[in-house]
């Protein structure tokens, strides 16, 4: 098996960052019905050191959390060379539109409300994600 089809055979890696870890199970859950590998942070400071260290291919973003909250994160992973590629939905129960300015501005691609609608979660997430070679 070659490496491009090998990594074309693994799933997407999702990165799921929460203080709550409610939160962070029923994210799994629902992403691992579709397939999905996730990995979990509980905290901004955590979610940073665990992406550089090991990109995902995608990080889901709590934004109110103590410490560094979803914006700060997401600004502090576009401002670095080993993780600014790295796609950041952000999921909020503040549904506001200045709200929605704020965290897209800071570089997230995507932000999703609570509660949050499984299809619609997967969906989205494939689409920031986009097409993937198929399994050879």
């Amino acid at each position: 098996m070659t490496l491009s089809s090998r990594l074309a055979a693994e799933p997407p890696r999702i990165l799921i960052v929460d203080d709550e870890p409610d939160n962070r199970e029923l994210l799994q859950i629902v992403l691992g019905w579709d397939g999905f590998v996730t990995e979990t942070a509980a905290s901004g400071e955590e979610a940073l050191a665990s992406a550089a260290e090991h990109p995902p291919d995608l990080m889901l973003l709590d934004l109110m959390m103590p410490g560094l909250d979803g914006c700060q994160v997401t600004r502090l992973l576009k401002q670095n060379l080993t993780t600014k590629n790295i796609p950041v939905m952000i999921i909020s129960a503040m549904n506001d539109h200045a709200t929605r300015m704020r965290v897209l501005s800071a570089g997230a691609a995507e932000f999703i409300s609570k509660p949050i609608d499984r299809s619609d979660l997967c969906q989205r997430v494939r689409a920031v994600l986009g097409p993937r070679p198929a399994p050879v």
